[in-house]
């Protein structure tokens, strides 16, 4: 089965705001960066599109492949920042909490949210659902920390190696399940 992800083209907050779950709105810009995304996938059929219940995903999921129903999936919801949610990330970074996320955001739950671990085994289940499944092309419009515990689970990286690996909105990403 490939896997098509997507991260969420740019959203309406300011840059350097940690914005995880929150639903904040797409960006004036969502028109063309999802023509963008559409000329780029070109005249791939998918036989099943999965979202993100935020809105950015739902959206660009159901702009993408107006054909086909989008099945909203809390398992691909992004990380949960908790008490962090709509903060500047230079204060996040700065603050003793902070410090100790990201010294280990793996185990290390957000104030209130949850650790990257947690994150891997929402998206483990999800994908293991997924496998049940017979499908052989599948979109899933998602966030970057979803996409970042795909690659920890699909492709063998490391988190640490995932993180270091930029992923733009609107970036199309594929997987082989």
């Amino acid at each position: 089965m490939q896997i098509t992800c997507i991260r969420h083209t740019s959203v309406n907050a300011p840059k350097g705001t940690c914005y995880g779950r929150t639903d904040v709105l797409l960006a004036d810009s969502f028109p063309s960066e999802q023509e963008k995304i559409r000329s780029e996938l070109g005249n791939t059929k998918f036989d099943a599109v999965f979202s993100s219940p935020s809105s950015r995903c739902t959206i660009l999921a159901t702009a993408i492949s107006p054909d086909i129903p989008v099945t909203a999936d809390a398992r691909l919801t992004e990380l949960d920042f908790g008490d962090w949610e709509m903060t500047d990330w230079d204060t996040i970074f700065e603050s003793p909490e902070g410090k100790a996320w990201f010294a280990d955001y793996l185990s290390t739950p957000c104030p209130n949210g949850e650790s990257f671990a947690s994150q891997i085994a929402r998206t483990r289940s999800f994908l293991n659902d997924l496998k049940d499944k017979p499908l052989q092309e599948v979109l899933i419009v998602t966030h970057a920390g979803v996409i970042r515990a795909m690659m920890t689970l699909l492709q063998k990286k490391t988190p640490r190696e995932t993180f270091n690996i930029p992923i733009d909105l609107g970036q199309i990403i594929t997987f082989n399940l």
